[in-house]
């Protein structure tokens, strides 16, 4: 089965320093039919402007992944961590029992976009860990790179740009997402502008 939820569906906050567009129940924004995807419960399109950004928060089991589109993101928190990505790099926190953090655009003049995705832990009451990832951008030319993986049995897809053919007969505009069970095969075609993000989950129940 494949479940599409046009861009327009996704819930969005904005204000006069940051747009973010959740496609699950976040904050302000609670829909009991819409609370998580398998361990996927947060796929945050965040996009703040210069020199603003999150001050210091708590999180705990959460594994948080931060996926930078636009401009450079700064990362900091309570265990001495403390980094800046930009495009081409991934930032993995394993919240575990407890952290502190901030996130802010790391640049005054240009504004960061960028995907948040948090995931249930397969571990409770880990110790926190923080890790920078980075992968080649001209990998992802025609081809699938593996940025972060754990196979599973769903599937959600997430066109940032462009358009793509999900087995022929579904399509996902820019900004689309797809949530796809019980199918054991797909094949994706894209137009010459599309890029993508395909994350596979584990099929257990959540």
């Amino acid at each position: 089965m494949i479940q599409v939820y046009p861009a327009d569906t996704r819930y969005t906050v904005k204000n006069e320093w940051l747009e973010s567009n959740l496609s699950f129940s976040f904050g302000e924004y609670y829909d009991t039919s819409n609370i998580r995807f398998g361990p996927l419960h947060v796929f945050n399109d965040d996009t703040v402007q210069g020199g603003r950004g999150f001050g210091i928060h708590p999180h705990r089991e959460a594994e948080i992944v931060s996926i930078v589109l636009k401009g450079k993101l700064k990362h900091e928190d309570n265990l001495g961590n403390s980094g800046i990505i930009s495009y081409g790099n991934i930032q993995r926190i394993s919240a575990g029992t407890g952290v502190l953090h901030s996130e802010f655009n790391a640049s005054n003049d240009e504004e960061v976009r960028f995907l948040q995705l948090w995931f249930s832990p397969n571990e409770k009451k880990l110790t926190p860990s923080y890790e920078d990832i980075s992968y080649d951008v001209e990998q992802l030319e025609n081809n699938l790179l593996p940025v972060l993986s754990e196979a599973g049995r769903k599937i959600y897809v997430f066109t940032i740009e462009g358009e793509i053919l999900i087995n022929g007969d579904t399509v996902l505009k820019s900004q689309d997402a797809a949530r796809i069970t019980d199918i054991h095969e797909i094949t994706i075609q894209g137009n010459l502008d599309s890029f993508f993000l395909l994350i596979d989950l584990p099929g257990g129940r959540f």
